[in-house]
């Protein structure tokens, strides 16, 4: 029999908290009774740090449900960081893990179908979503976007999935190997090189509360998820200066022959303009070449990814 452990990620959840328990509970009930998993199978709460009373409802729930495990983190790491230290605790505790929010947004009526296709071979299966009808035009539009500058980037990632997935004991030793400290998880699972499949469900809206992927905290990971990958970004900056270079050429030769022919009209506005534009082009640039050397700089010192304050596990 297959023994299950489900990974959530859990940052001042307590509105939804409870909720989620309740029907994930009640799926894992359903799939013992019809022997698809074994009657030790169990969900493992990550509180990341948060603030409220997720962390006690964690309590809580263990106590009066043996198959509800709980893990606190020492400070807010972040959901990337939750779920490695979630993986990584129930790695020599399960056949295979699923990972999913706590907001209800992933169905758990896919979960049969993972360990299906994982039962078919699969190491991991991708939980795509078949429609992104709950976002806004613009988040639907941005991600787009944002699927597209990663494959012009040469980064192997799947469109519409986040971090609904399972993966199978293998397939998290291997990922255990992986000790960087810049985690994109979408990118590293997508580069594993085992066999891959995809599962398919509709995106429902949140159960409570409000998201904890601000916009900022969105963009970081977009650019986290591009950086970590691809060197691409520097050589862009290189081509874009060749290319600045042969405009200022010839403009350089316009302004000659004006000047030879006595046409030439000093402009402050094309001056000002140029050099806010090339000023905002160095900037980006040193940017972006910066969060390279920071990452380097993180990745020399080889602290630890975390740190965990309790684990409940018994």
């Amino acid at each position: 029999m297959t023994k299950l452990a489900i990974v959530i990620p859990c940052y001042n959840e307590q509105e939804t908290l409870p909720r989620s328990l309740q029907v994930i509970c009640a799926c894992l009930e359903s799939l013992v009774s019809r022997k698809v998993i074994s009657e030790d199978s169990y969900l493992l709460c990550v509180d990341d740090g948060s603030r409220d009373d997720t962390w006690q409802l964690i309590v809580k729930a263990h106590q009066e449900d043996k198959r509800i495990k709980g893990l606190a983190l020492a400070h807010n790491r972040g959901q990337q960081f939750a779920l490695i230290a979630g993986m990584e605790a129930v790695c020599v505790r399960c056949d295979v893990c699923i990972t999913m929010d706590a907001d209800l947004q992933d169905d758990p009526n896919a979960i049969e179908g993972m360990i299906a296709q994982w039962l078919d071979g699969a190491d991991i299966v991708f939980g795509v979503r078949s429609s992104r009808d709950t976002d806004s035009w613009l988040k639907r539009t941005t991600a787009m976007a944002f699927y597209r500058l990663q494959r012009n980037f040469g980064v192997e990632a799947v469109p519409n999935h986040a971090e609904f997935r399972l993966m199978s004991n293998r397939a998290l030793h291997l990922l255990a190997a992986y000790g960087e400290r810049s985690i994109y998880l979408r990118g590293i699972i997508a580069q594993l090189g085992l066999k891959q499949a995809v599962v398919t469900y509709p995106r429902a809206a949140r159960a409570a509360g409000d998201t904890k992927y601000s916009w900022g905290a969105l963009f970081r990971l977009a650019m986290n998820g591009i950086t970590s990958f691809s060197a691409k970004p520097i050589t862009l900056i290189f081509k874009t200066g060749i290319f600045l270079m042969l405009i200022d050429i010839v403009i350089a030769i316009w302004a000659l022959v004006s000047f030879l022919s006595g046409d030439a009209v000093s402009g402050w506005t094309s001056l000002i303009l140029s050099v806010w534009f090339l000023g905002s082009l160095v900037l980006i640039s040193i940017g972006i070449i910066g969060d390279y050397i920071g990452k380097i700089y993180i990745e020399t010192k080889q602290r630890p990814r975390y740190a965990i304050r309790e684990e409940l596990f018994d």
